[in-house]
């Protein structure tokens, strides 16, 4: 299994208590100029292997926000899709 599917899996049930009724609100959350900016920075940076120690520890940060927010949107989206069926 790999790392998302068990992260899915292991916040599933959470997910199914937190998110009826908020489906259209988390599918249209957006991160605000200043961070995704931060973020294409930090991204430049590290392809180009220039990240400090710090700056390394607040990427993984965003990369493991980002995989939450993800699994956040996809099950807003099938609580939606089952909602319409």
């Amino acid at each position: 299994m790999s790392t998302q599917s068990a992260f899915h899996r292991g916040v599933h049930p959470l997910l199914q208590l937190l998110l009826p009724g908020k489906e259209a609100a988390v599918l249209a959350v957006q991160p605000d100029k200043a961070l995704r900016e931060r973020i294409e920075e930090l991204a430049a940076k590290s392809t180009e292997g220039g990240l400090t120690a710090d700056e390394r520890d607040e990427y993984e940060g965003y990369v493991q926000a980002n995989k939450f927010v993800a699994t956040l949107r996809r099950q807003a989206r099938q609580m939606q899709a089952s909602a319409a069926s």
